[in-house]
């Protein structure tokens, strides 16, 4: 009975859907980077300094991405004593999900939100700013962290960031043979077979990287979902959830433009984008509409009511 009873709460949060479309998109990119790289050599690129530099980016991306990440969000880690509501909420989600605890850090600006990062649920940091821990009531900021814990349990904060792997490297690439290979209008000195491989190389980067663009917003979009539904589900109250983003989204509107402009690179991991504002690029966006997402938790609720 225990032992049932410790692997229905392991599962909590966990969702099928992404873990399949997880696996779909890590599949799909390391398909594309092995044509990238066999066009690489092909072309008669150094295959030795190609293979460093992959493996050199990879192992930074795989152990030092979370670290860098939260050092330049300015993160801070805290103890219980410092934010014993933050670390009450934080460990009694955890017990129920059967959940290590991760760390928690704060992030002190007015800027309304919550993140996690870290590679496994052991290596995991959550995170909260100052201003959602001023905004929100206890039920609402419950609701937030249970969606920051369910990315941790469905891993996909380290598949983000080895999916993103690919179209960093394939901008670096691109970068290079434009800047060393002398652009698209030839090189002194340099024959036109080496101008058409330097094309080449060129035009295959900007294809792996729109490719790993489009697969990384589609997954991302997604996995917003998931981590709405796994609070839901954590939870037990999809409208805490609900009230929280609306409150997020409304407050965000006020808050200083610079503090925006220093989270957006970091905004795909963010409970709500660093910017609310609409416009033709959100049809690039990294997070669903809200909209869409209220809508979802509003179903969740009936569902939840219904089956009381």
């Amino acid at each position: 009975m225990a032992t049932h009873t410790a692997n229905r709460r392991s599962s909590f949060g966990r969702d099928g859907g992404l873990q399949a479309r997880m696996l779909l998109t890590m599949f799909l990119l390391g398909l594309v980077y092995v044509v990238f790289v066999g066009v690489l050599f092909a072309v008669g690129a150094a295959a030795a300094t190609i293979v460093i530099v992959a493996v050199v980016l990879l192992l930074v991306q795989f152990f030092a991405s979370d670290k860098i990440a939260l050092a330049t969000m300015g993160v801070r880690e805290v103890t219980p004593a410092q934010e014993p509501e933050l670390h009450g909420i934080i460990e009694r989600l955890c017990v129920q999900a059967d959940l290590p605890k991760p760390k928690v850090g704060v992030i002190e600006t007015s800027m309304p939100n919550a993140c996690a990062m870290g590679r496994s649920p052991k290596a995991a940091t959550v995170c909260a700013t100052r201003g959602i821990l001023e905004l929100l009531s206890p039920a609402e900021l419950e609701g937030v962290m249970a969606h920051e814990l369910t990315h941790v349990i469905n891993r996909d904060v380290m598949v983000m960031t080895l999916a993103s792997f690919f179209a960093t490297l394939a901008s670096m690439i691109a970068q290079f043979a434009l800047f060393f290979g002398g652009g698209f209008g030839g090189g002194y000195g340099r024959s036109r077979e080496e101008e058409q491989d330097i094309m080449l190389v060129v035009l295959v980067s900007v294809v792996v990287y729109a490719v790993s663009f489009l697969l990384l917003r589609a997954l991302s979009r997604y996995r917003e979902f998931a981590a709405d539904r796994g609070s839901a589900v954590l939870t037990g109250r999809p409208s805490a959830l609900a009230s929280a983003l609306l409150k997020i989204s409304g407050t965000m509107e006020r808050v200083p433009t610079q503090d925006l402009r220093r989270a957006e690179g970091m905004s795909a991991f963010f409970i709500l984008p660093a910017r609310t504002k609409k416009s033709l690029m959100n049809i690039f966006a990294d997070h669903p509409p809200l909209e869409q997402r209220l809508a979802a938790l509003e179903r969740l609720e009936s569902q939840l009511q219904s089956a009381a």
